[in-house]
């Protein structure tokens, strides 16, 4: 695989049996313990608190009455408040070092296993920050590709465009777009009810883990008033409690190891910079990376098991009542997953509806460029090329290097030419403006010749272009430096078509008033165009001639222009 290779390729570009074999090595090499992550024990049966009042023995319930006349408060209060003062000396017996429940302050035990549950949850990050959230189509497609390969070969084959033109190549536009809708529409009717469980639980492990690996960590261990790493470090619960509800959530939600569906995925996301690599040793890398997952989930299972996070909520918040709740996340991953073939799709069939559009532009030209082709700028991408510069315009260019040998230079230059050495402007800024257009389109040819030396591996913008493809750096920094030059290269090809454009019609409007002016008998512009006529046998005919071209030329950049737009 190439090393820019892209989340939709990865997605679409390989074949079955190549995903096939990727996922049987990823699965030998990966083993993750299956044991549940979520273990706290919440102590869910002193959760109602007028119940557990009620069903005391009579003499104790008459102790709490007893007191509130000396408290002046409420027996249920003072049960409530002898239930948070037993709670929070079992949170010191049980973990000591973690909570003062007198003081109602964290302490550095706490702010150690955050430290150290935040290190674990970062290791997905990089990778569910950019795929999960950019690119969460091409994710859910591969997933899908696991879960749901018959659904996936149906939509890979069946429901695509390009395959179907292929296979069909009298079929009209129309008929293509609803025969590759008709067939995903199939692809999607044949998903099962096991199926979708099995991607919502995916999806929705995804989002808890995403959840969990973008969690403010630093927000939370920054609360303390740390001196150094060492435990002796505090922090007031109410300042984090919001904080700690929303880790808690989080945790309870994440209850059970992310499906193999998913780590796969992960894993081939993490190796897709060194998938094409010489010398990979794929593994090596999983094995590593199975290694790593497993020691994060480890730790996750561990604080789960080992800090009794519920329990000082429901200290800090004066609520024995709290439990944590379920996030959500998950619920939309159909909608995602059928947005992304549907935008696949119409990406195919545009290509398609292009491809078709260049072949009767191609037949077009034949007759304008007197038998001739565009000629093609070498060092831009193409089939013989695919290293070379991904632009848009190449094929514009193309077109305008062939019009200048084949039309220019041999017609309407026979016009121009004499207009320039010979005529009598009858403004001196027409003359200056002729003058520019003329040259214009006289160095038209060495223009885009000059323009593709830029593009070549030792040219201004070809050697910056290959010199960024070999860094060794992050491949998303490298795909925005690639994509800079990229653009600042396509506003110099732009800037060539839209120059060439703006000086045909320039020159189209004089010679089309030239005429009016010799069969008016005025003089507007030039005012000797007749004697200029005279000395030239045909020229004014070589000039309607000439005029039919530029008007054909406007017309055929324009169509180019559409074409190359989508």
């Amino acid at each position: 695989m190439a090393e820019n290779i892209t989340l939709t390729q990865l997605a679409l570009g390989i074949s079955f049996d190549e995903r096939q074999s990727l996922l049987q090595k990823l699965g030998s090499y990966s083993v993750i313990s299956s044991a549940p992550l979520y273990g706290e024990d919440t102590g869910s049966g002193d959760l109602d608190l007028s119940a557990a009042f009620s069903a005391l023995p009579w003499y104790l319930r008459m102790w709490y009455l007893i007191l509130s006349v000396f408290k002046t408060k409420a027996p249920a209060e003072l049960f409530k408040k002898h239930q948070l003062v037993r709670l929070g000396k079992k949170i010191e017996s049980k973990t000591p070092g973690l909570y003062n429940s007198r003081d109602k302050m964290l302490l550095g035990a706490f702010c150690l296993r955050v430290e150290t549950l935040k290190e674990a949850s970062r290791f997905f990050y990089t990778t569910l920050d950019t795929n999960a959230t950019r690119d969460k189509g091409s994710l859910f497609a591969f997933i899908a590709s696991i879960e749901m390969p018959n659904v996936h070969s149906k939509l890979q084959t069946e429901a695509d465009p390009s395959i179907i033109a292929e296979n069909n190549p009298y079929m009209m536009e129309s008929e293509i777009r609803q025969a590759a809708t008709n067939a995903m529409d199939e692809a999607f009717s044949m998903i099962s009810t096991e199926q979708r469980n099995a991607m919502y639980a995916t999806v929705r492990s995804l989002n808890c883990l995403k959840g969990l690996s973008s969690f403010l960590f630093d927000r939370l261990i920054l609360a303390f008033n740390k001196k150094s790493a060492s435990t002796d470090t505090s922090c007031p619960v109410n300042v984090v409690t919001e904080l700690l509800v929303t880790l808690s959530n989080i945790l309870f939600s994440f209850k059970v190891v992310p499906p193999m569906s998913l780590l796969q995925s992960l894993f081939v996301f993490i190796l897709q910079e060194k998938l094409g690599e010489h010398g990979f040793d794929i593994a090596k890398e999983t094995r590593n990376l199975s290694t790593r997952a497993e020691n994060s989930l480890a730790v996750i299972r561990s604080f789960n098991k080992e800090v009794p996070l519920t329990w000082i909520i429901r200290c800090a918040t004066n609520n024995t009542a709290f439990v944590p709740t379920e996030i959500s996340g998950g619920e939309d991953w159909f909608a995602v997953y059928r947005d992304f073939w549907r935008k696949r799709n119409e990406t195919l069939f545009a290509s398609i509806v292009k491809n078709r559009q260049r072949q009767e532009l191609l037949i077009s030209f034949e007759g304008f460029l007197q038998g001739g082709l565009p000629i093609p700028l070498e060092n831009l991408e193409s089939e013989t090329n695919p290293g070379g510069m991904p632009i848009k315009g190449g094929f514009t260019l193309a077109f305008l290097r062939a019009f200048h040998v084949a039309v220019f230079m041999t017609d309407i230059n026979q016009i121009l030419r004499p207009l320039l050495l010979e005529g009598d402007f009858v403004k001196k800024e027409n003359r200056l403006e002729f003058t520019e257009q003329y040259n214009t389109l006289l160095n038209l040819e060495s223009d885009i010749r000059m323009f593709d030396m830029a593009l070549a591996p030792a040219g201004s913008y070809g050697s910056r272009y290959q010199q960024v493809l070999q860094e060794v750096t992050a491949l998303q920094v490298k795909q925005r430096r690639l994509q800079a030059i990229i653009e600042e290269t396509q506003i110099e090809a732009n800037k060539i078509v839209d120059q060439v454009r703006g000086v045909s019609f320039a020159v189209l409007s004089m010679l089309i008033l030239l005429l009016e002016d010799d069969k008016n008998g005025t003089r507007t512009v030039l005012s000797n165009f007749s004697n200029i006529a005279e000395r030239n046998s045909g020229f004014v005919e070589t000039a309607e001639k000439a005029i039919e071209q530029l008007k054909r030329l406007i017309e055929l950049l324009n169509d180019i222009r559409t074409m190359e737009s989508r």
